[in-house]
């Protein structure tokens, strides 16, 4: 028997350079697991739909499908928009069996990734010297996804024993520029902003036009299309997949 079909799923946007960045981390994904079919779906603005690319799974005969959604924030999006979605496509395909599974969130593994991120960043900058970090994330109304940001900025300040701390772009304080003149306050003049967010868009570019403004030192680029991602992505298919073998 095949194996299910696997979609991951972006929120999407309009800024072409995010959908992009799905491309080809779906492109590495791939690579590591040739034997699947792969395909990229978007809830909404960019393309292809979700409902798109699930009806041409359905016409290419596949009867399983494993939803990866592309989200690192366990919000609205990941609790209304993707099982949302999910049961529509149930419903308008009886015969298919389509499972979600848990988002991307926020891996403890993407901190390498940062990590690689920002070096490429400050080599870029040319800093040697850092004295204070900021985690730059989306944000969200939802209280306990922020605090799920602050608990991974915590990790990561303790791997590089600097102090650090979280920043939003949206819907919660504080902004990332902010938080660069807040250590700015204490008498701090080298503080880099890692950018935890998948890929780049309006959101990222405004996170990081606050920073620089406010005396960052660097800012890195989102996590994008980083192996250890396409990993994750393959990790959570795994767990999706044997949710659908039958009891």
């Amino acid at each position: 028997m095949a194996a299910p079909a696997l979609i991951a799923l972006a929120h999407g946007s309009r800024d072409p350079r995010a959908a992009a960045t799905v491309r080809a981390l779906v492109g590495e994904v791939r690579a590591q697991r040739p034997d699947l079919r792969i395909e990229a779906a978007h809830l909404s603005a960019s393309r292809p739909s979700f409902e798109q690319v699930v009806d041409k799974l359905v016409r290419a005969g596949h009867e399983e499908v494993v939803v990866v959604p592309l989200l690192l924030n366990d919000a609205h999006h990941a609790q209304v928009d993707v099982p949302a979605a999910v049961a529509a496509a149930s419903e308008r395909h009886p015969g298919l069996r389509v499972r979600a599974s848990r988002i991307l969130g926020l891996e403890p593994a993407f901190l390498q990734v940062l990590d690689e991120r920002l070096r490429d960043a400050l080599r870029h900058a040319r800093v040697r010297e850092l004295d204070a970090l900021v985690l730059a994330a989306a944000g969200s109304g939802d209280a306990l996804a922020n605090q799920a940001v602050a608990r991974l900025a915590r990790v990561w300040g303790s791997r590089h024993r600097l102090p650090v701390t979280a920043a939003f772009a949206s819907a919660a304080p504080p902004a990332t520029g902010e938080a660069v003149r807040a250590f700015r306050g204490e008498g701090r003049r080298h503080i880099a902003v890692a950018s935890m967010f998948l890929a780049p868009g309006a959101m990222t570019d405004r996170a990081a036009e606050l920073a620089l403004e406010a005396g960052a030192v660097a800012v890195s680029d989102p996590l994008g299309a980083h192996p250890e991602v396409a990993r994750a992505v393959l990790a959570r298919y795994a767990v999706g997949a044997v949710e659908l073998v039958p009891v």
